[in-house]
């Protein structure tokens, strides 16, 4: 499978097109909005069409679970009454809305899209590292990069037996569709100055959907209406919002948002909108709640969990804690607050003093942080200018649910592109490239 050489060799233009056609994102990083474009290489990441159903399998049934879970959490609270997971450790959860409780979106369907991130390590076997339920990014990168990338090098997509990755506006839509409650698919962006403020615009566009700013939208008698130019309301039934659960309506959260829908969350209480992802996910991708996924499969599904977490010790429990502070030195230390590689320390880092340091923090607030064996996963190659290095890289899988549960034939892989680090998050400097998933 060496079919790639022309898109290497292509790999200048397909970046130079990937800036002129806007694809970057943005960080704020001392009150400084800084944008920037991510990196692409163009050497593709290999899945076998075999590796591809085994993920495929544990992937819906980890989403599955999880929509089961977020269903039982915010109302009959089954799994805590069972004891499966500890009532305190749910509760003091920051992802987890009061306001939620109660509220049942269409199908029962909290998360409609999923990013699921995993690594590979050497001997083969896929860990899970995260799940992300409240608004994961990143699925515009590999389509826009895999549609240009046909362009300046067909070749590579005809020698080549591939699943075709441009289904997911396709599939996004399916889901839109299916929650949708009557009327029009709305994109939310909180503005262009949002970090996925890119993939907002390419995704309504793709998937056929209006792109709208807060201001756009107004509630009125418990219905959620975009204001078109005309000065016409269209009544609004799916809202992919792309906008944080706090910012989400000043009335419900933060009254002093300036992005949100006020209203809104009346608006689906009633059943009139459905809202994806559904407020309140940010319990269910809590890195603390992660620990109990395992577990939240076998209780609602009865089965064994097909995809494995990465060795993972909570802080929350002594016998864990003390694990933790003994071994810290080699282990991964990760606040479950955090996102985009913010507030992953890796003990080895870290001089005496900084361990003691983080040692007393892990005791006085344990409820915050998990800790992680180092997985040495695998590296892939990368061109660095001239030459083919390689670099560690993750796969973020997207499952989207909708009459059905599907994994996307695709994903974005990052890389860093520092030799010696694990982080491959855009924020922390990475770069992506094109996951190829095998037909045959």
């Amino acid at each position: 499978m060496s079919d790639y050489l022309d898109l290497i060799e292509r790999a200048g233009d397909i970046n130079h097109l990937l800036a002129r056609y806007g694809v970057k994102f943005g960080i704020y990083k001392n009150n400084v909005f800084n944008e920037q474009l991510f990196p692409y290489d163009a050497i593709p990441r290999i899945i076998t069409k075999q590796e591809f159903d085994y993920l495929e399998r544990g992937l819906i049934q980890r989403v599955d679970a999880l929509n089961c879970f977020l269903y039982d959490v915010y109302n009959k609270q089954q799994i805590i009454r069972d004891g499966v997971i500890p009532a305190d450790f749910i509760f003091s959860s920051k992802g987890y809305l009061p306001q939620c409780e109660g509220m049942v979106p269409p199908g029962k369907i909290y998360s409609h899209i999923s990013g699921i991130d995993l690594v590979q390590a050497k001997d083969g076997t896929w860990y899970v590292l995260e799940d992300n339920l409240r608004i994961p990014s990143g699925a515009s990168y590999p389509m826009i990069a895999r549609e240009l990338a046909r362009r300046a090098a067909p070749g590579a997509f005809m020698k080549n037996p591939l699943y075709d990755n441009r289904n997911y506006a396709d599939m996004l839509k399916e889901c839109m569709d299916y929650s949708n409650t009557g009327g029009i698919n709305v994109v939310m962006t909180p503005g262009r100055y949002n970090s996925a403020f890119f993939e907002h615009s390419y995704l309504a566009e793709r998937c056929g959907a209006v792109l709208a700013m807060p201001s756009d939208l107004i509630v009125e008698n418990d219905h959620l209406y975009y204001k078109e130019y005309t000065g016409k309301k269209v009544q609004v039934g799916a809202l992919y919002r792309r906008v944080a659960d706090e910012y989400l309506d000043p009335v419900t959260f933060l009254p002093e948002s300036l992005i949100g829908i006020p209203g809104v969350m009346d608006v689906f209480r009633a059943g009139n909108v459905a809202i994806m992802n559904a407020p309140g996910n940010g319990v269910a991708d809590d890195k603390g709640i992660y620990y109990f996924v395992p577990k939240m499969i076998e209780y609602y599904l009865g089965e064994k969990p097909i995809l494995h977490n990465a060795p993972t010790y909570l802080a929350f429990y002594e016998e864990d804690r003390r694990y933790i502070l003994d071994h810290i030195d080699h282990l991964v230390v990760k606040d479950v607050s955090e996102a985009g590689g913010y507030g992953v320390i890796f003990g080895s880092d870290l001089s005496a003093e900084e361990l003691e340091n983080l040692k007393q923090l892990i005791i006085r607030e344990s409820r915050r942080f998990i800790a992680q064996e180092v997985i040495d996963f695998l590296d892939l190659k990368i061109m660095d200018g001239n030459d083919e290095v390689e670099r560690k890289a993750d796969l973020r899988a997207f499952v989207l649910s909708g009459p059905t549960t599907r994994v996307w034939p695709s994903g974005l892989t990052r890389f860093s592109r520092n030799p010696d680090s694990f982080v491959v998050n855009s924020s922390q400097g990475g770069g992506f490239k094109d996951t190829w998933v095998l037909s045959r």
